[in-house]
């Protein structure tokens, strides 16, 4: 299959491995006149205010691309010239490459994808349900459920790979998914030039060489800034060395309203756009053309804790805001989605995803992320993981509308049938009746079975399901050499670290 072909309509009946959310009857949250509003207020910023950059040597290179710098305040400032010429560079449409071709999604506007995602430093144990540092053996367990659910397209690091040292932690958990899907990995974690590169070396072992992996990335990557309007020199360095190789970075803001960024929702929208636009103005200015993505995960501040919230109100309205200023960038959007902040998978976990995918759908996002968090975005359940891969297949559902093709009226069914008649029988029903949407883990049995079975909940079946999948899947390996020239980088990357340290 080829990438334009991955989120393509089929028959329910023969999943895909890749399902697509079609982007269909689209929101515009804001009207146009407030967007243009956020937009010149963030083109002020970026030319008044500024980005702190915490890189003479980079400052110094931007400031000689058309930016002005203050080396003093280590300050960045970005006129609407140099702003508008960059943004021009980006290209419109992405592609991420999978090991598996029938696995690449192809970010056109057309369909959106959901992600496994956070870094979480702790996991609910899928066994015994208590809540425990994460570990690589974690990681993998949740890789090899993720390539198996066909609602999620691509991965991001779910979890932590806490049992590892630190340095070469995130080449180790691009390993262990690599070995444990063969869809698109995202990784979140590098964000040291050095790291970087070990990525890409990774990478291209798996993609089968240097040019291969520029014409076929099979991994991705951004980087975050530091709210408010703050980049640490490192992870700007790491943008360039994957932009250099071709492979995606984007780069992504998350703002809490009322600590990072202001309490209004438009001046927190200002501050995130601000600090994504930074992100990718940069790249451009220092790898034109380098291929990126705008990425925005906003939510606010508790004010009875001072925590991030985390799947209130406020964080729908941001995520179908930051897609929408995505599309008028003319780029794919990374929105941060089912991120709930509810501590296990009940009713206010399906509540505020449920929420949150449709205003992602509706917000027109490219990347939905998130899918397996809780307790904003700390924890992560392989569970919960299960459930959103329900609810994101239920959206998908929903977003197929209502065809109205001869097929679909079936009139002559109708008239054959007639008054007081039924269609259990008719040719037409067989046909289409596996059109309909059907759960894998949401309970439809009668109550007495119900009872009969121990009154399981929702997130009971998804444990059962995703031991199933644990127990009887197994991902398509790598080629043969592959995971052992991954050792070795990982060994000299190791060997690198540990000399440095010695050194110093």
């Amino acid at each position: 299959m080829t990438s334009s072909q991955a989120g393509a309509t089929r028959e329910p009946f023969e999943p895909p491995r890749v399902l697509g959310l079609p982007l269909t009857n689209r929101i515009d949250v804001l009207p146009e006149h407030a967007i243009g509003r956020i937009h010149e207020g963030t083109l002020r910023v970026l030319d008044r205010v500024g980005i702190e950059i915490h890189s003479d040597r980079l400052i110094t290179t931007l400031e000689r691309a058309g930016a002005r710098a203050d080396h003093e305040a280590a300050r960045v400032r970005f006129p609407r010239e140099v702003v508008e010429a960059a943004l021009a560079r980006v290209p419109s449409t992405l592609l991420l490459a999978a090991r598996d071709p029938a696995c690449d999604l192809m970010l056109d506007g057309s369909h959106a994808y959901l992600a496994v995602d956070g870094n979480a430093a702790e996991i609910l144990d899928l066994e015994t349900n208590e809540r425990r540092a994460s570990t690589k053996a974690d990681l993998a367990q949740i890789a090899r459920v993720a390539d198996a659910l066909p609602q999620i397209g691509f991965l991001w690091q779910p979890v932590a790979a806490r049992d590892q040292l630190t340095d070469v932690q995130p080449l180790h958990e691009i390993a262990t998914e690599f070995a444990n899907s063969s869809k698109h990995i995202q990784l979140m974690t590098a964000t040291k030039p050095e790291q970087a590169r070990g990525a890409v070396e990774i990478a291209r072992l798996v993609a089968g060489g240097e040019r291969e992996l520029h014409e076929r990335p099979v991994l991705s990557a951004f980087q975050c800034s530091l709210s408010p309007l703050t980049y640490d020199g490192e992870p700007l360095e790491a943008a360039v060395v994957y932009g250099e190789a071709g492979v995606p970075c984007g780069f992504v803001a998350m703002t809490i309203a009322c600590a990072t960024a202001p309490a209004t929702p438009a001046a927190a929208l200002v501050v995130s756009n601000a600090e994504v636009l930074a992100g990718i103005v940069s790249l451009q200015l220092l790898v034109p053309g380098a291929r990126t993505f705008y990425g925005a995960c906003g939510t606010v501040m508790d004010l009875r804790t001072g925590a991030a919230a985390c799947g209130g109100p406020e964080d729908l309205l941001f995520q179908m805001a930051s897609a929408q200023l995505a599309r008028r960038y003319g780029m794919p959007s990374s929105i941060g989605t089912f991120a709930t902040g509810a501590k296990s998978a009940d009713w206010q976990a399906g509540v505020e995803n449920g929420l949150s995918g449709m205003a992602s759908w509706l917000g027109g996002a490219d990347m939905l992320c998130g899918a397996g968090l809780l307790y904003g975005a700390s924890v992560h359940s392989i569970a919960e993981l299960v459930l959103d891969a329900e609810l994101f297949d239920l959206v998908c559902h929903l977003a197929g509308g209502v065809p109205v093709t001869d097929e679909d009226l079936a009139l002559e069914v109708i008239e054959e049938v007639g008054p007081g008649g039924h269609f259990l029988a008719q040719p037409h029903t067989l046909r289409n009746m596996r059109r309909m949407w059907q759960p894998h883990v949401f309970g439809r049995d009668t109550w007495e079975n119900w009872v009969a079975a121990g009154r399981p909940e929702p997130r009971d079946r998804a444990r059962d399901r995703a031991r199933q999948i644990l127990a009887e899947h197994e991902p398509i390996p790598l080629d043969s050499g592959v995971e052992e020239g991954i050792g070795g980088v990982i060994a000299a990357y190791a060997d690198n670290e540990a000399e440095g340290a010695h050194h110093g």
